[in-house]
């Protein structure tokens, strides 16, 4: 293989439902080796296929949601200790590209699920 050219296999991870545990869509995620491991790190997101609404809960308890969808595109900081969560908002397969300021591996378990109990979803499309 050229040596300027490098192809990295990536690795697809299913993500669940925190209530139940069911499979809800999967992640595909791209990481740096050379960075060191932090328990902590700022999210950012954007959709680019579909429309995700996400929904952020700030440290005073209270949300906001954000649009983005591959018509409008909008990158979405979330601050580290900040929760998140989205929702696709359409029938149509929503895809999320994320990324980190720091890099992520599979084990390195730094996600805490969190309750948004006073959000109140919308039913399902």
């Amino acid at each position: 293989m050229d040596e300027e050219i490098e192809v990295i296999n990536l690795e697809k991870h299913e993500t669940k439902d925190i209530h139940d545990q069911h499979i809800n869509g999967s992640l595909t995620v791209i990481y740096r080796d050379y960075d060191k491991i932090h328990k902590k790190r700022d999210s950012y997101f954007v959709c680019i296929h579909g429309k995700v609404i996400f929904v952020i809960k700030k440290k005073d308890g209270k949300y906001i949601e954000v649009e983005s969808s591959s018509e409008r595109p909008v990158l979405i900081k979330v601050p580290k200790g900040i929760a998140s969560a989205h929702y696709n908002s359409s029938k149509e397969i929503g895809r999320v590209l994320v990324l980190a300021d720091l890099a992520w591996r599979p084990d390195d378990n730094e996600m805490e699920n969190v309750e948004f109990e006073d959000y109140k979803w919308p039913k399902k499309i």
